[in-house]
């Protein structure tokens, strides 16, 4: 460091200084944040955004004293060396250092929010913990964002510059008064960074979290723009627990909502085969079969094997997702569980007693498998479905051809597929297998022989659609040559949606939008029934179906059940979406927010909650009643029937 070009300044000033500098870089990276992801934030006025960056200083404050807990400890105490050249060269790395990681973090979600909706929190970690290739995700990840790490490389060159304009000046003559007056003044400023911390002061105030980033927006998911990604992954360590709430009386809570299934008739159990095909990040708007609608009747889609397989199979206009991470989607399809907030399998009531298909088909004598082209520890998968009681698992390890990697992820979706019919025709039946494609996962790759096979449409994730579609149409003409194939129930979902180009999908149903598609090749399931219908529907439907004669405990519904008082609800970032006949009602836990009617209202423009009180308070009464039930056997561990 060049002295001429520095200022010697008091300490206590310089510490202000560098703490300002912060706060600048914290606020244009929100900037960064609202810039690369606007699209998503279509109704934000000038007003509105700068009261949201008012507001974000308080959640930056807060990340930025614990993140630099230690360097204001270094320069506060009091002690005379605190002032030599080596100690203070010391202490700016750790400055520097800290808070790169700090602003990397915030860059992260530039580019990774689009595909959860949520700024990224602590669990993220765990969610990647069993991938072998973490290095090549990061590199494939740069190669995709390269002008983010150059944009990241200007800010963090600029931060160090701005770091050395101002330098300690040396202290001379440190004497006993110099001692005192210091301790007071690291005791002054302890109090101000716990102030800051927990977001005020006083004995109303408690440490600020997630959810009072919604004093300063209109709506939950306008949340992000005033959050930061490390407050957000700070207030997420520590493992949230659920609160016990007693809404109802039992008799009463039951008679709005009882997750223990009862059978529904005494027909004989039919023994098909049953057969899950979860597709990665295939979003509603991508399949032009579902999308008739859209562009005046001319939108054809991605994905045309699934748009003929679709006028052969039972459907319904609205069906969602209960997530928008791929480690929520294996506990809503198979267990009928949804992950609220944070994934499921990654909470503490993970190793609650659950149930699920496999386990209840098994006890029916079914042979279970599951196939998934990953590494078999990729996502947890083969650890929760162990758990699942499912007793085959099939994936990379298993596969063996190396010639197959895709590079990244694991193996390219059409030879997997084909191995995957050729081994359930080695299983007894009836079986259960269920199936995670992964080659249209980001970095949205394709085989070198089928580079410009497929439309390319406005997103990236599109053309590697038609890649997976071409795959599904080649895995049901190998299977339907196979003695089993007329005997098996079908059922394609998508383990969450993705990214939208479209305006009816950039809103809070489209981005958890998906297909779910019942086909049975040996009956008449066809048609399309006006409902809502969700992924955590998926297992009590087809055990319905089959006439499963056992009572059964899951958190969703029987689409095929002529009533219509049944609802999905999906929680993705604290704030509760409660989907029920026309209206989507949002809740932040606490209070209702807005309600809208989406047959008239597919934007979700108008909110009609002061308009429709009575709407709003009857679905209000079934949410509560989902929560009690949630939150109360997930503490007691209460999961299964018994």
């Amino acid at each position: 460091m060049k002295r001429e070009n520095t200022t010697a300044v008091n300490l206590y000033l310089a510490l202000a200084y560098r703490f300002l500098i912060l706060l600048v870089l914290y606020t244009l990276c929100r900037l960064g944040f609202y810039f690369f992801n606007h699209g998503l934030f279509q109704h934000v006025t000038l007003s509105k955004y700068l009261y949201m960056l008012w507001g974000g200083l308080k959640f930056d404050v807060s990340a930025l004293i614990y993140i630099n807990a230690v360097f204001i400890l270094l320069q506060v105490v009091p002690a005379p060396f605190k002032y030599h050249d080596g100690y203070q060269r010391f202490c700016k790395w750790i400055f520097i250092i800290s808070n790169s990681i700090g602003i990397m973090a915030n860059f992260a979600d530039f580019a990774y929010y689009k595909y959860t909706l949520k700024r990224t929190t602590a669990t993220f970690f765990s969610q990647f913990s069993n991938e072998q290739n973490k290095f090549k995700l990061f590199m494939d990840f740069l190669a995709d964002y390269w002008y983010l790490f150059i944009l990241y490389a200007l800010i963090i060159w600029a931060f160090v510059k701005l770091y050395e304009l101002v330098r300690v000046k040396k202290a001379e003559n440190f004497k006993w008064p110099d001692y005192v007056l210091q301790t007071v003044l690291m005791f002054a400023i302890a109090l101000a960074c716990l102030t800051g911390a927990r977001g005020g002061w006083g004995s109303g105030t408690r440490p600020i979290t997630l959810s009072n980033a919604g004093e300063f927006v209109d709506t939950p998911d306008q949340m992000s723009l005033v959050l930061n990604t490390p407050f957000c992954i700070f207030r997420t360590l520590k493992a949230s627990k659920l609160k016990p709430v007693n809404y109802y009386d039992e008799p009463t809570l039951n008679t709005l909502y009882n997750p223990i299934r009862l059978p529904k008739d005494t027909a004989a159990f039919k023994k098909l085969n049953v057969v899950f095909l979860i597709i990665e990040s295939l979003g509603k708007e991508h399949v032009g079969g579902l999308n008739k609608d859209l562009m005046g009747g001319r939108y054809k889609g991605f994905t045309p094997f699934i748009d003929s397989l679709i006028e052969q199979s039972y459907t319904f206009t609205h069906t969602y997702a209960n997530g928008r991470k791929s480690i929520d989607a294996l506990p809503s399809v198979i267990s009928g569980i949804p992950s609220i907030r944070e994934p499921f399998v990654l909470s503490v009531y993970s190793g609650n007693k659950t149930t699920s298909i496999a386990k209840l088909l098994g006890d029916k004598g079914y042979e279970t498998a599951f196939f998934h082209g990953a590494p078999n520890g990729s996502m947890g998968f083969s650890s929760y479905t162990h758990l699942a009681g499912i007793k085959h698992y099939f994936g990379q390890n298993e596969y063996k051809k190396n010639e197959d990697f895709d590079g990244t992820w694991g193996i390219w979706d059409d030879p997997f597929m084909q191995y995957m019919a050729q081994t359930m025709n080695t299983l007894k039946q009836p079986f259960f297998s269920a199936f995670f494609s992964l080659s249209s996962h980001h970095p949205f790759k394709l085989p070198d022989q089928y580079a410009g096979k497929f439309p390319k449409g406005h997103l990236q994730v599109q053309e590697v659609l038609g890649y997976t579609d071409m795959a599904l149409r080649n895995f049901f003409r190998a299977a339907s040559a196979m003695p089993w194939y007329k005997n098996t129930l079908f059922v394609l979902c998508a383990d969450h949606a993705t990214v939208s180009y479209f305006p009816e999908y950039q809103t809070t149903p489209g981005y958890f939008s998906i297909p779910i598609v019942f086909y049975y090749p040996g009956g008449d399931l066809k048609g399309k029934a006006d409902k809502n219908v969700q992924q955590i529907d998926i297992m009590p439907t087809v055990l319905n179906y089959l006439h499963y004669d056992k009572p059964y405990f899951a958190l969703g519904f029987d689409a095929f059940d002529k009533r219509k008082d049944n609802f999905v609800v999906n929680n993705n970032d604290g704030t509760f979406s409660f989907y029920q006949g026309d209206y989507l009602l949002i809740n932040d836990g606490k209070i209702n927010l807005s309600l809208y009617n989406l047959k008239t209202d597919r934007l979700t423009q108008n909110n009609i909650l002061e308009k429709e009180p009575l709407v709003a308070e009857q679905m209000e009464k079934y949410l509560k009643a989902f929560v009690q039930q949630y939150n109360n056997r997930m503490i007691a561990n209460q999961l299964t029937a018994n």
